[in-house]
């Protein structure tokens, strides 16, 4: 497993940039410091992502591998997250494209679990797991790039400036962007209920 325990040590209270360097200086301990940092940030997004937690819990530790063997590539002029992120994004598209040519979309309801806020009402929590479903499917039917920008915003809740930072897009593409991302996701769920 590559998940480490971690213990409170030096690593997880220097900078990101700093525990960088210190990686691509041959210090593997400094690898600890990131992934207690960003373990369940990068799980999420690629859940966000890909829709399925076996495939989320790979990539993300596989994003983490990455960040260890090319550490020495990193600009150290450049923040650490959107690196990161750079790197955990492409990984979800691999995996979505190599399972589009698969052709094996499908997602369950346990696969969105994440979504569900819990409610004492049996009906209505169910009505909720429903409603979840729905969401989650037309979520995959989306291309990648609107299924990303709707799940840093909403799912991640990231703020503009973040995204855009993570993205390298200016504040006001991502507003766009997620403007018409969300028409097309409101117009997947209209037509999902008209049929």
């Amino acid at each position: 497993m590559f998940f480490f325990q971690v213990y409170k040590t030096e690593e997880t209270t220097l900078s990101d940039n700093e525990l960088v360097s210190r990686i691509a200086a041959g210090k593997k301990r400094a690898m600890r410091g990131l992934v207690e940092k960003y373990k369940k940030r990068a799980y999420f997004l690629a859940l966000g992502m890909v829709g399925n937690k076996d495939e989320a819990y790979d990539i993300s530790q596989e994003a983490f591998i990455r960040v260890f063997k090319s550490a020495r590539t990193f600009d150290q002029s450049q923040q650490f997250f959107p690196w990161f992120y750079s790197i955990l994004k492409n990984l979800c598209l691999n995996r979505l494209q190599r399972r589009q040519n698969k052709e094996s979309r499908e997602v369950t309801l346990e696969d969105c679990e994440y979504l569900l806020v819990a409610d004492s009402n049996p009906e209505a929590a169910m009505m909720r797991q429903e409603q979840v479903q729905r969401i989650q499917i037309a979520l995959m039917k989306l291309d990648p790039d609107d299924r990303e920008i709707i799940s840093l915003k909403h799912f991640r809740d990231c703020s503009y400036e973040e995204i855009a930072t993570m993205l390298k897009i200016p504040k006001g593409t991502v507003m766009s962007r997620l403007y018409y991302a969300r028409k097309k996701l409101a117009k997947l769920l209209i037509d999902d209920e008209q049929e």
